[in-house]
C-alpha cells in the first residue's frame, strides 16, 4: 500500500467477547480452540489445540518441527508457571560447520557471515524441535482432555491441506528462493516450474497438499507424543535429517525433555507480571519497565511521557542485554496466541520456526516444515551465546500473564522477533498504568526500540511525541503496513474482575488474525 493510500485509510477491528476466548494470528486456529472450549475442555486444552493445529494453516510461521514457550496461570494451583520447550543443538555438533567466511552483517541478527548461510538455511540449521513436547507436557500437567481429542482438528486440517489465499501467497512468494532449493519443500510449496501457486479467475478454493503432514498428524495422535522423540515417527525424522547432513541423530531426539519452570515474576504499581524467564525477553521486559518507572503512570490515552519512558528505558535495557548476555534480537517469523477460560485459566503461548518457513526444509518422509534454531546463535566463538554441542539459544519470546489481588487478569504476547518485548510493554502499560481497555490500547499506534538503528516510531503518533523521543535519541518515522507489519504482532485476553467476561484482541493490521469465543 502506497503512503497516500494508507493516509486515506484508517483500520479498525473489533475485539471478541464471551465466557471463555481464544485470540491468534490466524483466526481459523482461533475457532479450533475456541470449540475445544464449547466441547467442555479448559484453556490449556484450547491452546495446545489451536498449537498443533496452526501449521497446517500458517506453515510459514510454526509447526511440529517448531519451538516455544508458555506462561499459564493454572486456576486450580493459584499460580503462574512456564513451560519451556525451547530448541537444542544437537549432541555431536561440530561448530566448525559454521565457519565465518565474512564480517556481515549477513542477517537481521547481524552475525558474521556464515560459509554457505548455514545457521540460518538448510539442514544445518535446524536444532531439535521442542514443540509436541512441550504442548503435550502442558497438557498431561494442566489440561483436561486427552491428546488424541486435541490433536483431531489439526489432524484433519492436515489431511485436507493447506487452504491457498493472497496472504499465503505473499508469505510463499517472500520464501521462494529458499524453497527451491530443497525436493520436498518445492514440490508442496511451489509449482513445477518455481512460480507461486495461484487462484483461478473464479477464485475456486484451492488446497496445497503439505506432503506427508496428515499422516504424521494422525501417527502422532495415535501414538502420543513421544512417537515424535522415540517411537517410529522419530526414526523416519531422523533419517530425514541425517540424510540432509544435520547433526541431529534418533538420540538427539529421545533425550529431548520440556521443562515447566518457575515464570520470572515482579511486582508493578499493584500487580504481578508473571513471564517466561532464563534465556527469553523476560530479563528485557522487567529492566524495561524498572527503568521507566513512575513516568507511564496516568490516565487515559498515553502521552509524550509515557513513550520517551518506554524509548529511554527500553533502549538502556537492550544496550545491557547485548552487551551482557551477546543476544542480537530479529524479526523473525513467529506465531503467538492466547486462551483464557470461565474458570480462571489463561495462557499465553509463543511458537515458532524462527524465520521465514523456518531453515526452508520439508522433511521428505513426514511433511514437517523444520525450524532453524541455530540461527539464535551467535556464530562468534567465546561468548555466551556462541554455538556449541547440546546447547541452548537465546531468543526474543516473551508471553505474559498478569494478576491482580492474586487473580489472573489478562495474557499477552506478540510474535515479531526484536519487536516483541516493545510491543508487550508499551500494551502491557497502557492497561496497567493508564487504564485503557485492550481494544482502546490496540488501536494506539507504538514505537520500537530493538537495541538496533534509530527507534522506530509510528507515523501516526502526535507531532509532540515523536518530538520529545527525537530529542532524546534519533527516530524514524514508520508506517504501520499491511505485509510486511511494522511493528510487532500481539494478540490478548483481558478478563472483567467483576464479571468474568472474557475480551480478546489482536493486532489491528494483521488481516489473519482474530479471535473465537466459546
Amino acid at each position: 500500500m502506497s503512503e497516500s493510500l494508507t493516509r486515506q485509510l484508517k483500520v479498525t477491528k473489533q475485539a471478541v467477547r464471551g465466557k471463555g476466548v481464544v485470540v491468534a494470528q490466524n483466526c481459523r486456529a482461533a475457532e479450533v480452540g475456541a470449540e475445544i472450549l464449547r466441547k467442555g475442555g479448559n484453556a490449556i486444552d484450547a491452546a495446545v489445540a489451536t498449537g498443533m493445529a496452526i501449521g497446517a494453516v500458517e506453515p510459514w510461521m510454526s509447526g511440529i518441527g517448531g519451538v516455544g514457550f508458555m506462561t499459564i496461570w493454572s486456576a486450580k494451583e493459584g499460580r503462574a508457571w512456564t513451560v519451556d520447550y525451547g530448541p537444542i543443538s544437537a549432541k555431536k555438533l561440530d561448530p566448525a560447520t559454521y565457519k565465518i567466511v565474512g564480517p556481515g552483517p549477513a542477517n537481521a541478527f547481524a552475525w558474521p557471515d556464515i560459509l554457505e548461510q548455514r545457521n540460518e538455511h538448510g539442514y544445518h540449521s535446524i536444532a531439535v524441535p521442542g514443540m509436541v513436547a512441550g504442548l503435550a507436557k502442558a497438557l498431561e500437567r494442566f489440561g483436561t482432555l486427552s491428546w488424541k481429542d486435541v490433536l483431531a482438528p489439526g489432524v484433519k486440517l492436515a489431511e485436507r491441506g493447506m487452504e491457498l489465499d493472497w496472504y499465503m501467497q505473499v508469505m510463499i512468494a517472500n520464501g521462494a528462493a529458499q524453497l527451491s532449493k530443497h525436493p520436498a519443500s518445492k514440490a508442496n510449496y511451489l509449482c513445477d516450474d518455481g512460480r507461486v501457486p495461484t487462484l483461478d479467475w473464479q477464485g475456486t478454493t484451492r488446497y496445497l497438499k503439505l506432503g506427508n503432514l496428515g499422516e504424521t498428524m494422525r501417527r502422532l495422535a495415535d501414538g502420543g507424543p513421544r512417537e515424535f522423540y522415540e517411537g517410529s515417527l522419530a526414526r523416519d525424522i531422523a533419517a530425514d535429517l541425517q540424510a540432509g547432513g544435520s547433526a541431529i541423530s534418533y538420540e538427539d531426539l529421545k533425550a529431548y525433555e520440556a521443562r515447566i519452570v518457575e515464570p520470572l515474576s515482579f511486582e508493578h504499581h499493584g500487580v504481578t507480571i508473571n513471564v517466561a524467564g532464563g534465556l527469553t525477553a523476560g530479563p528485557t521486559l522487567r529492566r524495561t519497565i524498572e527503568l521507566a518507572g513512575e513516568a507511564t503512570k496516568g490516565k487515559g490515552t498515553p502521552g509524550a511521557d509515557f513513550f520517551v519512558a518506554i524509548a529511554q528505558g527500553m533502549h538502556t535495557a537492550y544496550e545491557e542485554r547485548l552487551k551482557t548476555l551477546g543476544d542480537k534480537p530479529s524479526n523473525t517469523c513467529t506465531t503467538h496466541f492466547c486462551a483464557a477460560d470461565s474458570e480462571g485459566n489463561m495462557v499465553a503461548l509463543t511458537q515458532t520456526l524462527m524465520s521465514l518457513f523456518g531453515s526452508s526444509v520439508m522433511l521428505p518422509k513426514t511433511g514437517i516444515t523444520m525450524n532453524n534454531g541455530m540461527l539464535w546463535f551467535d556464530p562468534e566463538p567465546n561468548r555466551p551465546n556462541s554455538i556449541a554441542a547440546g546447547k541452548r539459544p537465546l531468543c526474543n519470546i516473551c508471553p505474559v500473564v498478569v494478576t491482580k489481588d492474586g487473580k489472573p487478569w489478562f495474557c499477552i504476547g506478540a510474535s515479531g522477533g526484536r519487536r516483541i518485548v516493545p510491543a508487550v510493554t508499551q500494551l502491557s502499560l497502557m492497561l496497567i498504568d493508564r487504564g485503557l481497555d485492550v481494544e482502546a490500547a490496540f488501536h494506539q499506534p507504538r514505537i520500537d526500540v530493538s537495541g538496533v538503528g534509530p527507534i522506530r516510531v509510528n507515523r501516526d503518533l502526535p507531532d509532540e511525541v515523536k518530538k520529545a523521543i527525537a530529542a532524546r535519541l534519533p527516530i524514524v518515522e514508520v508506517t504501520n503496513k499491511v505485509s510486511p507489519l511494522g511493528f510487532a504482532n500481539p494478540s490478548c485476553i483481558v478478563r472483567d474482575p467483576t464479571t468474568g467476561e472474557l475480551t480478546g484482541m489482536n493486532e489491528v493490521m494483521s488481516p489473519w488474525a482474530g479471535g473465537a469465543a466459546q
